[in-house]
């Protein structure tokens, strides 16, 4: 300790000119900083921020982590494909696709005029929506198509109710979409913004009160030291820096509270509720309506099937 006391005596009496006194400022603070974390500073010559600072500090922190918690999770809705089965499978099919299409491409370009055949280029396939609601619908649709072709009494109240669950998927699939991009533009956008702005505009402003403390502390542990030559000059700066201070943890304090009094977070969060309201409330009509049709054609087939064993 009484290492950093020289140290800091020594530099604190040399002549230095504005840039210097900047550099000098930064060095005492990551000293004081230092010393702080090294446990030797007393804690009475740590000076006490106000309480009222201290527990906007905690509230902002809780509220910061409150948006990336909730981002972690909401973030997957930006990835249309976060409950897609078989995506790796048609994602190798569209490689092969584009593939394709690269090859033919550059022989059309480099075998123009030489009497070599150019091969035909592959078939794009049709851009398809890449969601488990999307998957099912065109699942149930190739498998009604599938049943129809051969369809007795039996396979057609199959196909019809395969058709039907399909068409209940479809609405589904497009209330998925549409869900998505509710979600993203009301609720993922702007709460990203408030993470990137007003918080984090609060937190470099509390960043400030903490550089601005350890320059004063700093300064009284100068004070402490310093020769009589320097006396004055070191009691204006203590003076300063408490001025500085005070300035910036208002600038804090009000800068928390705005971030706190912000209603953006709780607009936000409704329009993501009502955004999965609304498509679990598609999704719930949409089954309910088809399972009804569904149990009318089980029902009916059932019958068939007993009374065809009696007979």
């Amino acid at each position: 300790m009484e290492g950093w006391t020289k140290l800091q005596s020594s530099f604190a009496g040399l002549n230095l000119g504005q840039s210097a006194n900047k550099f000098a400022k930064g060095f005492n603070t990551s000293v004081q900083a230092t010393r702080e974390r090294l446990g030797q500073v007393a804690a009475d010559d740590i000076t006490e921020l106000p309480q009222e600072y201290k527990d906007l500090e905690e509230r902002v922190d809780n509220l910061r982590q409150v948006h990336l918690m909730l981002l972690k999770v909401t973030k997957v809705y930006e990835t249309e494909t976060y409950d897609y089965p078989t995506q790796i499978q048609e994602s190798i099919t569209e490689l092969g696709t584009t593939i394709g299409q690269g090859i033919t491409n550059f022989a059309a370009t480099n075998l123009k005029g030489t009497g070599v055949p150019v091969p035909s280029a592959p078939v794009p396939q049709a851009a398809q929506h890449k969601t488990l609601p999307h998957a099912i619908g065109r699942a149930a649709t190739n498998a009604a198509a599938t049943v129809q072709p051969t369809a007795g009494a039996g396979d057609e109240k199959l196909s019809r109710a395969l058709t039907a669950y399909a068409g209940a998927w479809e609405k589904i699939a497009d209330a998925r979409v549409q869900q998505d991009g509710a979600i993203k533009a009301q609720f993922l956008q702007p709460w990203q913004t408030t993470l990137n702005t007003s918080i984090t505009v609060a937190m470099k402003a509390r960043q400030a009160v903490r550089v601005s403390r350890l320059e004063l502390d700093a300064a009284k542990q100068a004070l402490k030291t310093i020769g009589p030559a320097r006396l004055e000059a070191a009691r204006l700066e203590v003076e300063n820096a408490e001025d500085d201070l005070v300035q910036k943890t208002e600038v804090a304090i009000t800068l928390m509270k705005a971030v706190l009094d912000n209603p953006e977070p709780l607009k936000n969060l409704n329009e993501l509720v009502k955004a999965q309201l609304i498509y679990y409330a598609t999704a719930a009509e949409s089954l309910s309506t088809v399972q009804g049709e569904i149990e009318e054609l089980s029902v009916a087939a059932e019958g068939e099937y007993r009374k065809s064993r009696d007979h």
